[in-house]
């Protein structure tokens, strides 16, 4: 049985609607529906990252908050051996420069690398999230929670 309270606080058997902005420190936006329609989640779905997630435990329909979350909590921190080094010959004809963003196929799917830097013949490539150690400010304004078995 679910029942609708615009009051309740969010716990981790909430449906939440939401409207967010992720930004950097310095003020950068990565991505935002402030000026959307909001979103609308279950809490423990998957579609929200867990810091995210539990930035957002306790919160009210009503509330708006900036919510600083450190590298861990959000894309991790950028591990040295997630970059990796490849022949160039493997690229083929690709026309390689740092930033360019490649997708490789691997057991479990496909995975973005990004260029580092291309010397002579060998290609680095960072496998990290390209926000992986960079704390972010996720902000978030909540229209309604409603809370459900």
């Amino acid at each position: 049985m679910v029942s609708s309270s615009d009051s309740g606080r969010i716990t981790k058997d909430s449906t939440v609607m939401l409207n967010f902005a992720l930004r950097l420190q310095d003020g950068s936006e990565i991505d935002s529906n402030l000026d959307a329609a909001p979103c609308r989640f279950r809490y423990g779905d998957g579609s929200l990252l867990p810091g995210f997630e539990q930035s957002l435990l306790g919160l009210s329909a009503g509330d708006r908050q900036v919510i600083e979350l450190a590298a861990d909590q959000a894309f991790g921190e950028w591990q040295e051996d997630r970059e990796l080094r490849f022949p160039r010959h493997r690229f083929k004809e690709l026309e390689l420069e740092p930033g360019l963003v490649i997708s490789f196929a691997d057991a479990e799917g496909e995975k973005p690398g990004v260029v580092r830097s291309v010397d002579g013949d060998m290609v680095t490539v960072d496998f990290n999230h390209p926000l992986a150690g960079r704390p972010v400010l996720f902000e978030v304004c909540i229209h309604s929670v409603e809370q459900g078995t």
